[in-house]
């Protein structure tokens, strides 16, 4: 079997976000290929000791330091490619992507996923702007195949010929009948806004929080994510809270995510800016009531327009609330989902990896 060395991601399972989440689902559904994993020492949990057949961990050490830890961690684990040869190495994202022509230069083979524009992230600085930006042409010109969760991000960087379109995708979802994790973070079944992602202010959740400030018929919103780094970003959403309607849950998965999906009133996704978010399919696969803000990343799901709230807008954020609770429709909706399927998707990238090794040039 190819041995494919993952490198750029924080590593998976029971580590926070959407790219550790893609990561999670495509190297688990991937069939007849040896997945060589780099993760951040500093990130792993109790549930990350889960093992896989097809899946090997390697953990080095790692920092928390925001705009460092990234590259102090894919430098070591390049260093270890080094003198492991695989098949083909996969890097998840532009930051990372900058080792792509060292890669390249041990006549290793390159395939990079583009998740999203990080550059666009207002936690960045201007230099660090200006860094993103210059490892974002480095990885395009490097890599033999990108990956682009986002068609419009394809798009905006010339669709070049080495360049694919492949979304995120869902397994299969079964609501949960439980409600023992709602009952112990005082959550209202059915009452509920959901809203889910990491604590950073691409997120949009003020928006959210302040739109739940102004309408009275709102009477709890549940926010199921953590912080990043540190956490500014979650006591400012605390202190807008005004009328204490928010519950934080945390970093939240398993069993105790499927109940908040089961139970909510509907989902709400205000972010400022996404690639491909997997929330939002998650959602649609419990058949939720949806509302999002109308950024590309959304636009990569067919929904209604009048799911569709303008960005950083909570007067048109508070207009779609209203009028879906007016709407006062029961049951699940059917959504079409079906080519967002994690096995194919994990053939599709298969193929990338076949195309990579046979043009390494």
């Amino acid at each position: 079997m190819k041995t494919i060395a993952v490198i750029g991601t924080r590593g998976f399972p029971g580590i926070q976000g959407g790219v550790e989440a893609h990561s999670y689902h495509l190297y688990t559904h991937m069939r007849d290929v040896h997945v060589r994993l780099y993760r951040r020492r500093a990130y792993l949990t109790e549930q990350s000791a889960q093992t896989f057949p097809n899946i090997d961990y390697i953990d080095l050490p790692s920092t928390r330091i925001k705009g460092f830890e990234a590259v102090w961690h894919t430098f070591l684990s390049v260093l270890h490619i080094a003198f492991h040869r695989p098949g083909v190495v996969h890097i998840h994202n532009i930051g990372p992507g900058m080792f792509a022509p060292l890669v390249r230069l041990m006549g290793l083979p390159v395939v990079l996923t583009y998740h999203s524009p990080n550059y666009e992230h207002s936690k960045w600085n201007a230099p660090a702007r200006w860094l993103l930006r210059q490892c974002e042409k480095i990885s395009l010109r490097s890599s033999n195949r990108v990956i682009f969760v986002n068609r419009h991000q394809m798009e905006k960087c010339g669709a070049l010929d080495k360049s694919v379109f492949i979304p995120n995708g869902i397994d299969p979802v079964t609501r949960s009948t439980s409600t023992d994790f709602l009952n112990q973070h005082g959550i209202h079944e059915g009452q509920y806004l959901l809203a889910v992602g990491r604590l950073t202010p691409e997120k949009g959740f003020e928006y959210l929080v302040e739109a739940a400030n102004q309408l009275p018929q709102v009477t709890q919103v549940v926010i199921a994510g953590a912080s990043d780094h540190d956490s500014t970003y979650r006591e400012a959403l605390e202190r807008l809270d005004k009328n204490k309607k928010v519950v934080f849950t945390g970093f939240t998965t398993g069993e105790d995510l499927r109940q908040l999906y089961s139970h909510a009133r509907c989902f709400v996704l205000p972010s400022v800016n996404e690639g491909f978010p997997m929330v939002l399919l998650e959602a649609m696969a419990y058949g939720l009531p949806i509302l999002c803000s109308d950024i590309p990343g959304t636009r990569q799901v067919d929904l209604p327009e009048q799911d569709y709230f303008e960005v950083k807008n909570v007067d048109s954020l508070c207009a779609a609330i209203t009028r879906l609770q007016e709407a006062n429709a029961e049951g699940t909706i059917p959504y079409d989902i079906e080519k967002y399927n994690w096995d194919t998707i994990a053939m599709q990238v298969h193929q990338q990896y076949e195309l990579a090794i046979s043009r390494k040039s």
